[in-house]
């Protein structure tokens, strides 16, 4: 093996460590804060899915550089771990398109307690009044479907982030085993 190839290698092991590692915690970490309903933290990780999912592109090119350096392309297991790696990024992009609808989903339910009651006399136990002394339906129906919208999300996102990270998986086995 040459030192190019080598240097290939390095890369692209150095590029699966420190991209997907975490970018199947950020996935795997999501429901559990849809559910908590914290938004920021749920910008944050779907700004780091976005990266590292970019990165995660350099892990698949260093893959063909070496492939294509040993001339390997010949060999299944290869062929199938290259085509698992570009379903995970199919799924990867629907993920982060999944946080996306979720973070939208949430970011009304967002506002603060003291701006939904805005004199002092309204209680914590009390629903929000309009004008009228009536309580706003329109509101109540916007939060069911926000909430509702939330938790298909949530579960879209754990699945996929469950199919995604069983595909790194395999994809490992593959590298190592080589059948």
């Amino acid at each position: 093996m040459s030192f190019t190839d080598k240097l290939v290698l390095w890369l692209h092991i150095g590029f699966a460590i420190f991209t997907i590692g975490p970018l199947a915690v950020a996935i795997s970490s999501t429901p559990r804060y849809i559910r908590k309903r914290e938004i920021a933290i749920l910008r944050y990780l779907s700004r780091i899915t976005v990266i590292f999912t970019a990165a995660a592109l350099l892990v698949f090119v260093f893959g063909v550089v070496l492939g294509q350096l040993d001339h390997d392309f010949g060999h299944a297991w290869l062929t199938v771990a290259m085509t698992l790696f570009v379903v995970a990024l199919v799924l990867l992009v629907l993920v982060v398109r999944d946080q996306r609808r979720a973070i939208k989903a949430l970011a009304p339910a967002e506002m603060p307690a003291d701006a939904a009651a805005p004199d002092d006399s309204a209680s914590d136990d009390s629903p929000s009044l309009d004008s009228a002394g009536h309580e706003s339906a329109s509101q109540s129906a916007a939060a069911v479907a926000a909430a509702h919208i939330a938790t298909v999300e949530r579960g879209r996102i754990a699945a996929m982030g469950g199919i995604v990270n069983l595909i790194w998986l395999v994809i490992l086995v593959l590298m190592v085993w080589q059948p």
